[in-house]
């Protein structure tokens, strides 16, 4: 007698978990396509409006220098990728540019500096950062490295609703990736944000020459967070030239679907978050992921430093789909 599918029970799946184990992601993650992509759509649409997706955009308030080795970070001053390092960037010119990412439909406005962690002395205009976008009635975010104590608080203060600090990948792969922070190191950070009452956005990259198991590492690693983050970010590997990275076997897309698919059902209430690497996708896959449960793209031509879609490309996806943006 064959053994029940592991997603014949759509009720069970859209109720959050945090034991997921390995072999159950797995069992998700490696179903039939055509059944992935329903079961994923199917939970989405319990916990989630159906046909809408969130725009938002993403701002590089500080570029390059950083110290850290992300082997696919072109920001990494270790890396020759001739990307030019710049200071952090003045409080009005990041007010005006949420201002222009409102007028053309972003409703959360995210900044990333490229730091190692945040410094004490940029505390004051990253919390005037903060409470500017949030006048502005836009969802705010940002991503700075990693936290000290009380520096999560400060930033609740000033108004922040999400901190982004991803995993990256599994545990067992995050060397060949990272050599200069620990996965403890992130762990910690995501533990005082969590403690200090902001949402966490976490997530991962997929195609950095990991295996399936890796993704399904990262998954099982996120899915046990409890509670999940409210933000799972799934990026697909930019490559840029110069970064270790560079060269890596692409991914298959429908693999990349698989993610996003499996991160909808193991975090059933969190918003799944397409991100990274459309720029190099094709409108069917953008759309194939949005039915596996995207509830989120960035907009605007640049995602931090790498090319993102135009606007009258999104534009086109939205109308084509029938979407609404929120």
């Amino acid at each position: 007698m064959p053994s029940a599918s592991p997603l014949a029970d759509i009720a069970r799946l859209a109720t959050p978990r945090f034991n997921w184990t390995r072999a159950e992601v797995k069992a998700v993650h490696d179903a039939p396509f055509a059944d992935l992509v329903h079961a994923a759509g199917s939970v989405h649409r319990i916990h989630h409006r159906a046909g809408e997706v969130q725009k938002s955009q993403l701002l590089s308030i500080k570029t390059g220098g950083c110290p850290e080795d992300c082997g696919y970070c072109n920001q990494s001053a270790r890396f020759d990728t001739g990307l030019k390092a710049s200071k952090l960037m003045a409080v009005d010119t990041v007010i005006e540019k949420a201002k222009k990412a409102r007028e053309g439909g972003a409703t959360r406005f995210c900044m990333g500096a490229a730091w190692r962690s945040l410094k004490e002395r940029d505390e004051p205009q990253i919390c005037a950062m903060i409470e500017g976008v949030k006048a502005l009635g836009l969802e705010t975010c940002m991503t700075l490295g990693m936290l000290e104590e009380g520096q999560a608080e400060r930033l609740k203060s000033a108004g922040l609703d999400y901190y982004n600090h991803n995993l990256d990948t599994s545990p067992e792969y995050y060397r060949d990736i990272i050599t200069t922070r620990t996965w403890e190191d992130r762990i910690e950070t995501l533990g005082r944000v969590r403690s200090a009452g902001i949402k966490v956005c976490c997530g991962g990259i997929i195609g950095m020459g990991e295996s399936a198991d890796d993704r399904v590492g990262l998954l099982t690693e996120l899915a046990s967070l409890d509670p999940h983050p409210e933000s799972v970010p799934i990026n697909h590997l930019v490559q840029v030239s110069g970064t270790p990275l560079s060269g890596s076997e692409p991914l298959d897309g429908l693999d990349f679907v698989r993610a996003i698919a499996t991160a909808r059902i193991i975090m059933p209430k969190s918003v799944v978050r397409l991100s990274a690497g459309r720029e190099g996708m094709s409108k069917e896959l953008q759309a194939l992921c949005i039915l596996a449960g995207a509830g989120s793209i960035f907009v605007g031509e640049e995602l931090l430093t790498t090319p993102n879609p135009s606007l009258s490309a999104d534009a086109r996806l939205f109308e084509e789909m029938g979407l609404a943006a929120r």
